[in-house]
């Protein structure tokens, strides 16, 4: 699910000024399915303005991987703490473009959380269901222009949202380990 080409940490990068984030992935039913927290970033963000996202950012002088993903999560959408049980981290994933590894920590409630978008941060959340985006028929390739280069995107389209970049590859991890045998050849 990574755009291609793939963009690298540009020539010369000092890989000491990379920045820590965390980011949540959240599971809990919906009428028996389970669904996933997604946020939809505010436009006034800069650069990743208007991009469907995990709850997350930077962890703070120490914070563990959980404990920033947490914080992030209940600062971004109001999450509440209580009864989310964390299950592991998934592959820390580089992101030139803004200069972050981002690491994916995996969490699990069993109830649906009653969730409120952080102004300013958050323009909307989505509750994502997990077979949707293993349905073959939500994952579509398009073309991107981005910094006058050409790049082929490949994204998961749900409702009318489109989930590409890092969000795309970190669901498709864990997607892969629910079994999803990946993107349709192209």
């Amino acid at each position: 699910m990574a755009p291609r080409p793939r963009r690298e940490w540009p020539r010369g990068f000092n890989p000491a000024r990379v920045r820590r984030a965390a980011g949540l992935l959240l599971v809990f039913p919906v009428d028996d399915r389970p669904h996933l927290v997604l946020t939809v970033r505010s436009d006034t963000l800069g650069r990743h303005g208007g991009q469907v996202s995990l709850p997350g950012g930077v962890i703070e002088p120490g914070e563990t991987f959980e404990q920033a993903a947490l914080r992030e999560a209940h600062e971004e959408v109001a999450l509440p703490l209580d009864g989310v049980r964390v299950l592991g981290t998934l592959t820390p994933l580089d992101i030139p473009v803004s200069g972050f590894r981002l690491h994916p920590v995996v969490a699990a409630r069993h109830t649906r959380p009653s969730l409120t978008p952080s102004d300013g941060e958050v323009a909307r959340i989505l509750d994502v269901a997990i077979d949707e985006l293993r349905d073959p028929s939500r994952v579509w390739s398009v073309r991107r222009l981005r910094d006058g280069q050409t790049l082929d995107v490949p994204a998961f389209h749900v409702g009318n949202d489109e989930i590409w970049g890092a969000t795309a590859m970190v669901l498709a991890e864990f997607l892969t380990l629910l079994g999803w045998e990946g993107p349709p050849p192209d």
